[in-house]
Order: C-alpha cells, then structure tokens, then sequence
C-alpha cells in the first residue's frame, strides 16, 4: 500500500525520484539533500470503493454550467420541465456516442439517455 513519506531531516514530504543510472526508485526531498530507496514501486494506487455506472462522470452540478448545452425541445419525463441539459458521452462497445440528458428544475435532477 503506498503512503505518503516525510523527510527525515526536515520532515517535508518526499517525491517520488528515478535514478537512472541505477535504474532504482528513490524518495527524495525538494527542500534539502536527502534521499531514499523506495521498498515499492507502487507510487500511487485508485481505490474506487463504489459502483461504477453510466452516470458516474455527470457531475451534480451540470445545469448550473453555462457553458453546457440547453434545448428546449426536450422535455422532462418525470416533471415536464420544458428545459434540459445534455451531454454527450461514450459508451462501452460499438454503440458510439450516447446523448445524457439532465432535467434543469431544481427540485426534479431527472438524467437519462438516448
């Protein structure tokens, strides 16, 4: 598991530094001289601890964004909003391009897809 590492001389945060020379993986301070070998070459590691579904990458936020598409052709399926926003994203396999809809009234946030 990788943790964040502190210098032992001046206690600010140590980066991870390739030696390539060597062609090991260091820990070094930006502040003074020192350095470290590395006991991992895991620098970082993702843990997505939730599930993943088709709108995990639209933001709570998208009909205060100005600078997102609206239309008012499209109405809301469950409050008949007259007004959306839309974005397009891609879907897994050969679908393409898939079009997100968020609904624009504050008490509905409706999102489905076409």
């Amino acid at each position: 598991m990788s943790v964040m590492r502190f210098c032992r001389e001046c206690n600010n945060l140590l980066y991870p530094k390739e030696e390539k020379q060597q062609k090991i993986l260091l820990y070094a301070c930006r502040n003074c001289d020192h350095e470290e070998v590395a006991d991992s070459f895991c620098v970082y590691r993702n843990f997505i601890d939730h599930e993943i579904s088709e709108f995990t990458q639209t933001l709570q936020d998208v009909t205060a964004d100005p600078t997102l598409p609206r239309t008012k052709s499209v109405k809301c399926a469950a409050c008949g909003h007259p007004e959306v926003v839309f974005l397009q994203a891609t879907t897994g396999g050969d679908e393409g391009m898939t079009l997100i809809f968020v609904c624009c009234n504050p008490n509905c946030d409706h999102r489905w897809r076409e």
